[in-house]
């Protein structure tokens, strides 16, 4: 073994842990600014001093002192030091305080801490081989996990996703049948059911108390009479004919994605499509050394193989399976047509045909 430390190698490795520390330490206080509003006060409020922040909020000015500094250290909020004021350029607002924004990053930051609460089941999990069910996670994973892609929807579904499909939108538009599998709380079915109103769309969890909360919010979206949502798996959901099946971001999850595939395949209408979102990933694990890629082979550690071996199968593909191995599964499951429609910074979308 080589003993010999290379001073800058070591400083930069340093450098990159200090880095990591600190950002680990701030995932607390990023939910603890979205839960009090602070980060809403602050974009609403312009410019403000702590104590200005304080009585906004209704919380205590040493703490939202202490909190702001942590902020403007980590590039989250900005510090005017010559008035002592702290304020959030149009970029921050953005990420940290509109929940509707393209961009809104607080729910990368609450599926971080969710799942790190399963650390010690983890790690015995890591010496038996044993899964940990997506329902057995903290509940507050399921809220984080929504709100983190939720984002990547807003800003890519309906404008650049189904418009890449081989004549989906037109289908949409005129008024067609969907079928939304492993829908959680059913943001992606609700975009779309808002979008095209002229269609039906159903959404099938296998997670009870996700299948009600996306029930309610339907409602309170004003689409339940065009959205509705039901308990059911990706190998058992019924109905048949549907002009559209979609899978967002849980394919790799399932233990059994070939017998996923297999069910939608015979659940589609003639000339009916099969959109597939998937985290992106390269083919080769050279391909994903790189931030994306490390916030998701994290994240597939955390969640989505421990998912995949607790269920039936357990093929575990993990979220950085890259295209190669999603059309594998695909392809052998009986589809006849599978190709990359377009891609976005964090999304693969595939669109698959019998």
């Amino acid at each position: 073994m080589n003993t010999v430390i290379n001073e800058d190698k070591m400083n930069a490795l340093l450098g990159r842990i200090v880095v990591d520390f600190g950002a680990v330490s701030m995932a607390p206080l990023v939910l603890i600014g979205d839960q009090l509003g602070l980060y809403r006060a602050l974009a609403e409020g312009g410019a403000l001093t702590s104590a200005q922040l304080a009585a906004r909020t209704e919380t205590h000015e040493r703490y939202v002192r202490e909190w702001l500094n942590a902020q403007a250290a980590s590039g989250y909020v900005e510090y005017l030091a010559d008035s002592g004021h702290y304020r959030m350029t149009p970029e921050q607002v953005a990420a940290l305080a509109e929940e509707d924004s393209p961009v809104f990053v607080v729910g990368a930051f609450q599926v971080a801490l969710a799942a790190g609460r399963s650390a010690d089941r983890l790690a015995s999990a890591f010496r038996t081989g044993q899964g940990i069910g997506w329902h057995e996670h903290d509940h507050s994973l399921f809220h984080g996990i929504e709100r983190f892609f939720r984002s990547s929807y807003i800003g890519h579904l309906v404008n650049d996703w189904i418009p890449a499909l081989s004549g989906v939108e037109e289908k949409l538009r005129a008024g067609a049948v969907v079928a939304d599998i492993g829908c959680g709380h059913g943001a992606s079915t609700i975009l779309m059911a808002q979008a095209f109103p002229a269609s039906q769309f159903v959404g099938f969890d296998y997670h009870r108390e996700s299948v009600q909360e996306a029930n309610e919010r339907a409602r309170r979206a004003g689409v339940a009479d065009r959205c509705r949502f039901e308990v059911a798996s990706a190998k058992d959901f019924p109905g048949r004919n549907y002009d559209l099946v979609t899978i967002f971001d849980a394919l790799h999850d399932m233990g059994d994605p070939a017998g996923a595939s297999q069910h939608v395949l015979t659940t589609l209408a003639p000339g009916g499509s099969w959109m597939i979102v998937e985290p992106y990933a390269g083919d080769r694990i050279e391909e994903n050394l790189n931030p994306v890629g490390r916030a998701y082979y994290a994240g597939s550690t955390m969640i989505c193989t421990p998912c995949s071996l607790a269920q039936e199968v357990g093929l575990a593909l993990g979220a950085q399976a890259g295209e190669a191995r999603m059309r594998e599964v695909v392809m052998g499951a009986g589809f006849t047509r599978f190709r990359r429609a377009t891609h976005s910074p964090f999304n693969l979308v595939y669109e698959a045909r019998a």
